[in-house]
């Protein structure tokens, strides 16, 4: 196990020139603790237009966001601290502190990345007119970790946010920069399968679970689809959150979806291939027959045959040994007008 941990570590850091394994390590674990933005200052105060259209886009009507005493929804936190199209160049405060972890990261071959979660605490409500001054550091770099996706290391970031100079909220974000796992030959040179007689790509990510969507995730490892059902006003609502957007409420009951639903919306996904997933491919956002939507793969269909529209059914796959998740099998042939969804 020594020897073959070795060798990785060589490997990856001969193929970008960089340190090697133990010498990479100790250099990111220097990043921990540093500063990466010192008085960053909000572009806007927290203001109603902003609230609005964040509410229109998520479908919240809690009461709680509109009129004289309004509050911002707390899930809108990192959106104050956010720089916009101009991006961080020039923005006060900012040091070049991320630049050079993910530089050094990237000259040891540490090239891709992908966000695994964060997380939020919410300690004061925001309010239409508070200014918003936030700080943000390198929280933790992880030792070196093998995944499916690849061998690399885990970032996390931590921001605390202000309100007139009180503490609103901390928000951690949490990646992984990685070196692709490499495909085998054999895998490159495959023919391509139809999608209907495809098998499910092993390797998948695990989905983060949490204390807020745990309830999810293990009715899916009983092949049950759970929505929650606030007790209070009795709206349903996807995905799991720890109160009702209708009304505030805390407390909560869950039905299980039939399993029925249509195709809403739909993207196809043209990103280069990594091993877990076969580019090109249809995501949807199904609308069950309860009235919530979720988000999953349409199987049964070529993904240019995914339509608006389209009836689906519930069914669950399985990943490798240890993911399992819900995807929708396509009904019927498909319907609506050639070059519907994008």
């Amino acid at each position: 196990m020594a020897g073959r941990e070795r060798a990785g570590r060589d490997e990856a850091g001969s193929r970008g020139g960089g340190p090697d394994g133990d010498e990479l390590s100790a250099r990111l674990k220097e990043y921990q603790g540093r500063e990466a933005t010192a008085g960053g200052v909000g572009r806007d105060p927290v203001n109603a237009p902003m609230i609005r259209h964040w509410c229109e886009a998520m479908g919240d009507t809690n009461p709680a966001y509109t009129g004289p005493d309004a509050v911002a929804p707390p899930t809108m936190l990192q959106v104050w601290t956010m720089s916009g199209l101009s991006g961080h160049a020039g923005r006060p405060g900012r040091s070049e502190t991320y630049d050079e972890l993910f530089a050094l990261l990237d000259g040891a071959g540490y090239t891709s990345i992908v966000a695994t979660d964060c997380e939020q605490e919410y300690l004061r409500p925001l309010r239409p007119g508070d200014e918003i001054t936030f700080d943000s550091m390198i929280e933790s770099v992880s030792g070196r970790k093998t995944t499916k996706l690849g061998t690399g290391y885990f970032v996390t970031t931590r921001m605390d946010i202000r309100a007139g100079g009180e503490l609103a909220g901390t928000h951690r974000f949490r990646i992984l920069k990685y070196a692709p796992a490499r495909r085998s030959p054999r895998d490159a040179d495959a023919a391509p399968v139809p999608a209907d007689r495809a098998e499910p790509r092993s390797g998948r990510p695990r989905p983060v679970v949490n204390r807020d969507n745990a309830g999810f995730w293990e009715g899916v490892g009983r092949h049950r689809l759970l929505i929650q059902r606030c007790t209070a006003c009795g709206t349903l609502r996807f995905p799991w959150l720890p109160g009702c957007g209708a009304c505030g409420g805390p407390d909560w009951d869950t039905v299980e979806s039939g399993g029925e639903g249509t195709v809403y919306s739909y993207v196809v996904m043209h990103h280069p291939p990594f091993p877990a997933f076969d580019p090109p491919y249809a995501v949807a956002l199904v609308e069950l027959a309860e009235g919530v939507r979720i988000v999953s793969n349409v199987v049964g269909v070529p993904y240019d045959e995914v339509r608006i529209g389209m009836p689906v059914r519930l069914e669950f796959r399985r990943y490798g040994e240890d993911v399992e998740l819900p995807v929708f099998r396509a009904a019927t042939a498909a319907v609506g007008a050639p070059g519907e969804g994008s």
